[in-house]
């Protein structure tokens, strides 16, 4: 039986505040050449793009501004002209040394792509997919390439020496990610005794926090955190629950 572990709050938290990087993995955006420009776009909503270059987009032309992830042009996300705040032009440095392409580019995961990632990795540590899918929602917004200011990376966050202990050699590949994080979050509730509320906090602020304080730690962010989480799962739980009675129904 999937573990669910709903917990009913009395109203949804305000949107997450911290800011996310969505970088460029330099070696399948640049390639071993010199540092060059890239431009920072700083969105609306609190998100920092590095993109190598835009273009307008849309109908009618302009409506939309599509923002390229690579200099070929294959990976892209658009905005309105109004979500972009302001932008200054950067340097990336130069990679040490040639890295893998990820699995999937960011652009082209799809939704059903990324549910499916999800619902591999929830049945192979029996959790739940719309957890998960909640977890990645909070984390990264369903971005590939986000980067926190504290160093964590891809669909859920993992932090470069969590990701190594759990196998995984490219945060940035979906698949690796989201097996990598989905691991991390099962031990983490076996640890905490299948509370839901400790391991979310274990998760974004680290066991050593929870275990210090007996509980969910008084950070704002990991308490904002927890109950976005817990109540962005009871919706999708919700939902899709509506959404089976309203198919046994018509029928």
């Amino acid at each position: 039986m999937k573990r669910d572990g709903t917990v009913s709050l009395m109203r949804a938290m305000n949107k997450k505040s911290a800011w996310v990087a969505l970088a460029l993995l330099a070696a399948t955006a640049f390639g071993a050449v010199s540092a060059r420009a890239a431009e920072r776009i700083t969105l609306a909503n609190g998100y920092n793009l590095i993109c190598d270059h835009r273009a307008p987009a849309g109908v009618p032309l302009g409506s939309r501004v599509r923002l390229y992830m690579d200099s070929a042009g294959k990976n892209f996300i658009e905005v309105a002209p109004a979500q972009i705040a302001s932008s200054e032009f950067v340097k990336l440095p130069t990679p040490a040394q040639p890295q893998k392409a990820p699995e999937k580019a960011e652009a082209n995961l799809t939704p059903a792509e990324l549910h499916q990632l999800l619902s591999d990795a929830g049945q192979a540590h029996d959790l739940n997919a719309d957890l998960l899918a909640s977890v990645v929602r909070e984390e990264s917004a369903g971005h590939p390439h986000a980067v926190s200011r504290a160093g964590a990376q891809g669909l859920m966050q993992l932090m470069p020496g969590t990701a190594a202990k759990l196998g995984v050699s490219d945060a940035f590949a979906p698949g690796q990610n989201i097996r990598g994080g989905t691991a991390y979050l099962d031990s983490l509730l076996k640890r905490y005794h299948e509370n839901l509320a400790l391991a979310l906090a274990a998760y974004n602020a680290g066991p050593a926090a929870v275990d210090r304080w007996h509980g969910i730690p008084p950070y704002r962010e990991t308490r904002l955190y927890v109950a976005r989480v817990i109540h962005e799962f009871n919706r999708r739980v919700a939902a899709r629950r509506a959404h089976a009675l309203t198919q046994v129904a018509s029928k």
